[in-house]
């Protein structure tokens, strides 16, 4: 056992663990030519432990669940926040506090042995933070991480003042954990969360792998159809969540050729998938405790909008509806785990483009509240047999749930 002393000089116990393995493939997805002696802009705060910058202007105002803002401040421990500057080295799950917060990479970092952070603009209607090489406390330099968060104004795509995008840029992650979060060697103890919190507990992100060895997969892992590894985006529309409504779906992550997501729900709250998309889809909850499926809501406009669901009696899929209209809630007779859609069409004009994310936003509801892990696989087909494959029931189990989102709203259908 090594015995450490946190900030505050009061002694800290932990077991002495080996590292964990260290994924060093680069996803090279900064954002650069922003000016500067790193190309990154300007130096946002010289070398700290726990310090910020001062309060910053975000170049365009942000509707971030209901409040706007165009200044933020920039915490050197891997994120940034609205209302004042925040020092906590060790992360908090969200939803954790009244401070609104968006973090790329929450954890202890310390710029006074390697690294920096910048601020810059690469235009008018995007800010860039960099965290460039910085280690983890106390002054470590043996192990650093590298990543970026990118807020872009998007109302003038979208029209609606406030709304941008949250852009989180991975390209190096080693290390999870510092000294005084009970970390030793820059693993174990409280690794670090990535994500963003509206600090209102009711809305809030956070992605795969948080508070585990796991969120060094974030430099492996996108949730966007045909990113990069390493690039992760999420649209705040109108101040609220991806996935409250069918034009800003929540996005998945590829794992094993199921797209899986992982989100919290309120009882008859509609959350809306969306996946690329094949001639059917098998909808099945990965962890035995998440609440079973009550409803879905299918989309419209591909094809005749007719499709017929199928549902799963412990053995097989049983059709239950075989014309089915787009647009209609359909309630499942019993609640369900799995379920199975097809009647997408297969011809020329009317097959579903695999790379189109905006095509079969699907939408559910729960039979109670609780934290939902479910997997969607797509049913492709072969235009060479003239055969449809079937989609493998991918369960992935608990083990697996981290790679999706973990999400949280209030908001009933």
């Amino acid at each position: 056992m090594e015995f450490l002393k946190n900030k505050n000089g009061i002694l800290l116990a932990s077991l002495l663990t080996s590292a964990l393995p260290i994924n060093n493939a680069l996803a090279s997805l900064l954002i650069d030519n922003l000016g500067g002696d790193a190309g990154y802009g300007e130096l946002a705060m010289s070398a700290n432990d726990d310090g910020s910058s001062n309060l910053l202007n975000l170049n365009f105002t942000a509707n971030f669940f209901g409040n706007e803002y165009a200044n933020f401040y920039i915490n050197n421990n891997g994120n940034i926040t609205f209302n004042s500057p925040v020092s906590s080295y060790t992360p908090e799950a969200f939803p954790s506090s009244s401070q609104p917060m968006i973090a790329p990479f929450w954890a202890d970092i310390d710029t006074r042995g390697t690294g920096a952070v910048y601020v810059g603009a690469a235009n008018a209607d995007t800010t860039v933070i960099t965290w460039d090489g910085v280690g983890f406390y106390a002054s470590h330099t043996e192990l650093t991480n590298t990543f970026q968060l990118v807020l872009r104004d998007m109302s003038d795509t979208t029209g609606v003042s406030g709304d941008f995008n949250i852009e989180f840029r991975y390209e190096e992650l080693t290390w999870t954990t510092g000294d005084a979060s009970s970390g030793v060697a820059g693993f174990g103890g409280t690794p670090a969360q990535a994500g963003f919190d509206a600090g209102d507990n009711e809305n809030y992100f956070v992605l795969p792998g948080s508070f585990s060895g796991e969120v060094l997969e974030l430099q492996n892992t996108t949730n966007v159809t045909g990113g990069e590894d390493g690039l992760w985006v999420f649209s705040i529309r109108e101040g609220t969540n991806p996935g409250e409504t069918a034009s800003n779906p929540l996005m998945p992550v590829l794992v094993d050729n199921s797209y899986t997501f992982d989100f919290d729900v309120e009882i008859d709250e509609r959350v809306f998938i969306d996946p690329e998309v094949a001639i059917g889809y098998d909808y099945v909850l990965t962890d035995s405790n998440s609440p079973q499926i009550a409803s879905v809501l299918l989309p419209s406009g591909i094809g005749d909008d007719l499709y017929e669901i199928w549902v799963w009696d412990g053995t097989q899929y049983v059709l239950a509806e075989d014309a089915w209209g787009a647009g209609n809630v359909y309630t499942f007779t019993n609640a369900v785990d799995a379920f199975r859609i097809l009647g997408i069409e297969i011809d020329e004009t009317n097959f579903a483009t695999p790379l189109n994310g905006d095509e079969f936003v699907t939408g559910l509801t729960f039979v109670s509240s609780g934290s939902v892990s479910i997997s969607q696989t797509p049913i492709l087909f072969n235009t060479t047999t003239d055969v449809p494959l079937p989609g493998t029931l991918v369960l992935l189990g608990l083990g697996l749930a981290l790679t999706g989102f973990a999400r949280k709203k209030t908001v009933n259908s």
